[in-house]
């Protein structure tokens, strides 16, 4: 029986090579390389599959769906997860409804107000327009041009100037009227007219009747947990539900519109998401984040990475959900692929929830072919400049040989 030979200075490369993926294999002892991964064998077999409690705002709900305050001692919430078992956890076929939403940062909100109406204690700005109607004017003589005529008329739309007046024409001057209300406004006016007519009779009205902005569109929640409503300041709206967003808004607003009326809605689901985490054989990790809707499975996490990649093992798949800290442990979740797209189980195709993290590992062989690889690849890039270097030397002394004139 032959046994193998001691390293020797006379080996080729590819034998030195072959020997050096032998040792690699005997020891399997190569750094920043693990083929088995202890800890989560250790969790798939002391810790059942079991869902967690989802932390939004200021509730947590357990997997049937109902709510429990944050307020409870931390021993009444731990008694219903450890008596959870893999049949209560939410997935296909027996999903639960997400908590009400938080709005959180980044999340783009869809704001819009029914009614714009301007509040009547308004103050009139430069540019707004007023109607004013005037009866017991300056009498008018027929036989005036038709341009004299309308002099000594007041009926129609006068803008406000930019100095904050109105003019009434060369029969009755200017007044300034910026800063005061209709009702006001119709009293200096009055008192205006009152210098050239007798007994004049004075309506007055904005011609619009809309605020100063109307409020509608796509509202981005800022980092710090505000959103903007334009000239009439930011509210401070993070970590409400939609129904107390809109209480909030309605009453910031009614300061500057005519009993406000709002509508909001959540456009985009930006901070509520879940992760897809796809090892790479021992070539780094690639992570994929995506918006949570309360309905995906792991199928459809799976499906937006479009599939598992080439070097993942259907068997070592995995959720990692967030625990609460009392809960004092990991919650994984084990995902049997093979049953659930060859045989259509449901079994551990589980519902998605906001935070969770789907892992999928890479196969042995292709975790340890990438490590020996790196171990190998030194010295490959060695041996190759050494025959390189032989190569190259021998040519030039076959060439010098022959060039002078014969063949040792």
């Amino acid at each position: 029986m032959n046994s193998m030979k001691p390293f020797s200075p006379n080996w080729s490369a590819s034998q030195t090579t072959v020997a050096c993926g032998l040792l690699v294999a005997m020891s399997l002892v190569v750094p920043g390389c693990r083929m088995t991964d202890r800890s989560h064998s250790q969790q798939f077999s002391e810790y059942p599959a079991e869902s967690a409690y989802s932390d939004y705002g200021n509730s947590k709900q357990s997997p049937t769906g109902s709510v429990i305050p944050a307020s409870m001692p931390s021993s009444t919430m731990e008694c219903p997860v450890q008596q959870a078992s893999e049949s209560s956890t939410p997935r296909e076929l027996c999903k639960v409804t997400l908590p009400r939403y938080v709005i959180e940062a980044p999340d783009i909100l869809l704001i819009e107000a029914v009614n714009s109406l301007r509040m009547p204690e308004t103050p009139l700005r430069p540019g707004e327009t007023l109607i004013v109607r005037v009866a017991n004017t300056i009498p008018v003589d027929p036989q005036e041009p038709d341009v004299a005529k309308q002099f000594k008329q007041i009926n129609g739309a006068f803008p406000i100037q930019t100095d904050g007046i109105v003019d009434f024409g060369p029969e009755y001057g200017h007044t300034a009227i910026a800063g005061l209300t209709v009702p006001q406004a119709r009293q200096r006016i009055e008192q205006h007219l009152k210098q050239t007519l007798v007994s004049p009779q004075v309506y007055v009205n904005v011609a619009a009747e809309q605020a100063r902005q109307h409020i509608a569109g796509e509202h981005l929640v800022r980092p710090d947990g505000t959103v903007s409503l334009g000239v009439y300041g930011s509210v401070y709206i993070a970590g409400m539900t939609l129904d107390e967003a809109k209480a909030l808004l309605e009453r910031h607003l009614s300061a500057h519109i005519y009993r406000p009326e709002i509508n909001v809605d959540v456009l985009a689901y930006n901070s509520k998401i879940y992760y897809v985490i796809t090892d790479g054989a021992g070539a780094g990790e690639q992570v994929f984040r995506f918006p949570c809707t309360g309905n995906e499975t792991i199928l459809d996490a799976v499906a937006h990475i479009n599939g598992l990649p080439s070097v993942a093992s259907k068997k070592h798949i995995w959720i990692a959900r967030p625990a609460p800290p009392e809960l004092g442990r990991d919650q994984v979740l084990q995902v049997d692929w093979d049953a659930i797209v060859r045989r259509g189980q449901t079994t551990t195709n589980y519902q998605i929830l906001p935070g969770d993290r789907v892992y999928v590992r890479a196969e042995h062989m292709a975790i340890f072919d990438t490590c020996v690889a790196k171990f190998v690849s030194p010295f490959e890039r060695i041996f190759g400049w050494t025959l390189l270097g032989n190569g190259t030397v021998r040519s030039l002394q076959s060439g010098s040989s022959l060039g002078g004139g014969g063949v040792f």
